[in-house]
């Protein structure tokens, strides 16, 4: 699963045939489903019949694994639930420093943190006047993002400021995820003001969520 993603990272095309894969978890916590152009990702305890049963007759198997009657199937069978079906994008690192003061802070109490550590490993809190950034290692291990912008800060380019701060974040040579849910446009035009790409569609069949160590 890793090096899938990182080929997909790369700008790498996945094979139209077949266009359905299954794949194992990349860890009991990660169970998902992958949509990319003419290609879907199953990372699960399924098989391949179970898979073909259940999927429903729309005339568009290339859609059918992210059909909602599908994902619900998917939810019964392995005891999770899907918590939203969002959009993937991408974006390389950048050297040196963040361009934006950035003060890293321990308190996991914040609702977007306590959210955060249920998803992802080894995850660090950035907060900025205004806003807040926390990058951690989600799905197969990959750099994930996520930040918030209080209202009183929006529309001044500070979400911007924020994602592309994350691509200072991590290691040289390596990519930061970002998943939104296709509805929110506002955040889908930061994104990809601050260069990330879009690359395909997710739905990630979740366990309950992991509190923050000390968090109530």
């Amino acid at each position: 699963m890793s090096s899938l993603l990182d080929h997909v990272a790369h700008g790498g095309r996945l094979p139209t045939e077949p266009f359905l894969e299954i794949v194992p978890p990349p860890s009991a916590r990660d169970f998902a489903v992958l949509s990319f152009p003419a290609h879907v990702v199953i990372a699960a305890p399924v098989t391949l019949d179970w898979v073909t049963a259940h999927l429903p007759d729309s005339g568009d198997e290339f859609s059918e694994p992210m059909n909602p009657p599908f994902l619900h199937a998917l939810e019964r069978h392995l005891g999770r639930r899907v918590n939203n079906i969002d959009q993937m994008l991408v974006a390389p690192a950048l050297p040196g420093p963040p361009p934006l003061a950035l003060t890293e802070i321990t308190d996991h109490t914040h609702p977007r943190v306590r959210h955060a550590v249920g998803y992802r490993d080894h995850v660090r809190v950035y907060a900025a006047t205004g806003g807040l950034l926390t990058v951690g290692r989600g799905l197969a291990g990959r750099w994930e993002l996520s930040m918030e912008v209080l209202p009183e800060h929006r529309n001044a380019g500070l979400g911007r400021a924020l994602v592309t701060a994350a691509r200072h974040l991590i290691p040289a040579g390596a990519h930061v995820w970002a998943q939104i849910s296709p509805g929110n446009a506002a955040s889908t035009r930061t994104l990809l003001a601050a260069g990330f790409t879009p690359v395909g569609a997710e739905a990630i069949l979740q366990t309950p969520l992991v509190d923050a160590p000390g968090a109530p």
